[in-house]
């Protein structure tokens, strides 16, 4: 049975992969972007089956207005993909309030007032599946991603929680955590050159250096096979909450969990200090 889709960030990247490979397949897509130009081959090729709509994510009523509108030209809606967002880089101490703000607006604010608007209509239906595109650094932190990173921890958090609220309901949720894809000309985009770069100070020249190693070492991973990796997972009978997209930070991510591990444990008699209980081996020589 085919399903309709509502694609955020859907003009180029992963997002027109995802728009496409449902599409291919036979579904139906609103897909939305701030501009529908990007979409005229798109309907030249496919017709009534995709619904060009302009949306910006930061424009909350716009978003409201836009959902809705979607529903009622495809009688309902059965995927709903977050895909919208950029990554704001500099230093902590480099941000300013309105590169912090404006990175929060996209990443954060956009998906929920996307969530808020599609979850009664899942929820009538009693089935849905809402897909978050976080990232690896949702999961990590790494020098001079503090902003992006706050956004991608953030949205983690939420849909997470947004599981737990709405597994009785029959709607379902994802989160896809990708590390480097090709989606600007073959290459993982460099996130030095993508626009959103604090002024920087000198004083982290060197940790600049270091991000661009990191990213370049990276495996360019191929968009349309994750386009088709994300079929996979919308027709799951039980899809995963949390899925990586690429396997390249998976090491990275291995160690910093296994670290965070090691380091709870290191401090557990702390802990029960913090709490007013001795700890056990104290408690027994007092006997």
């Amino acid at each position: 049975m085919s399903k309709v889709w509502f694609v955020t960030g859907s003009s180029r990247g992963l997002g027109r992969c995802f728009v496409e490979a449902a599409l291919g397949r036979g579904d139906r897509v609103a897909a939305t972007a701030r501009s529908t130009a990007s979409f005229d081959d798109l309907v030249a090729t496919y017709g009534d089956a995709v619904l060009p709509l302009a949306m910006d994510v930061t424009d909350k009523a716009a978003v409201f207005e836009t959902v809705k509108r979607a529903a009622e030209h495809f009688g309902r809606l059965d995927v709903v993909v977050n895909n919208a967002g950029y990554a704001q880089i500099g230093a902590i101490e480099e941000l300013t309030e309105p590169e912090l703000r404006a990175q929060l607006e996209t990443n954060l604010f956009g998906p929920l007032w996307v969530i808020q608007a599609a979850l009664p209509i899942l929820r009538e239906q009693r089935a849905g599946h809402f897909v978050q595109l976080s990232s690896a650094a949702g999961i990590i932190a790494m020098p001079l991603g503090g902003a992006y990173q706050v956004s991608r921890w953030a949205v983690e958090a939420l849909n997470e929680t947004l599981a737990k609220e709405v597994a009785g309901f029959g709607v379902k949720v994802t989160i896809i955590e990708p590390g480097g894809f090709a989606t600007r000309e073959g290459k993982n985009p460099n996130p030095l050159a993508n626009g959103h770069v604090a002024e920087p100070s000198p004083v982290y020249d060197a940790l600049r250096g270091r991000l661009a190693e990191v990213a370049g070492k990276q495996p360019a991973g191929d968009p349309v096979a994750a386009a088709q990796a994300l079929l996979k997972v919308v027709d799951a009978a039980h899809p995963p909450l949390r899925v990586l997209f690429g396997r390249g930070f998976y090491p990275m991510i291995q160690q910093a969990y296994a670290d965070r591990l090691a380091t709870w444990a290191e401090w557990q008699d702390l802990s029960a200090e913090a709490q007013g209980v001795l700890p056990a081996e104290t408690v027994g020589a007092d006997r």
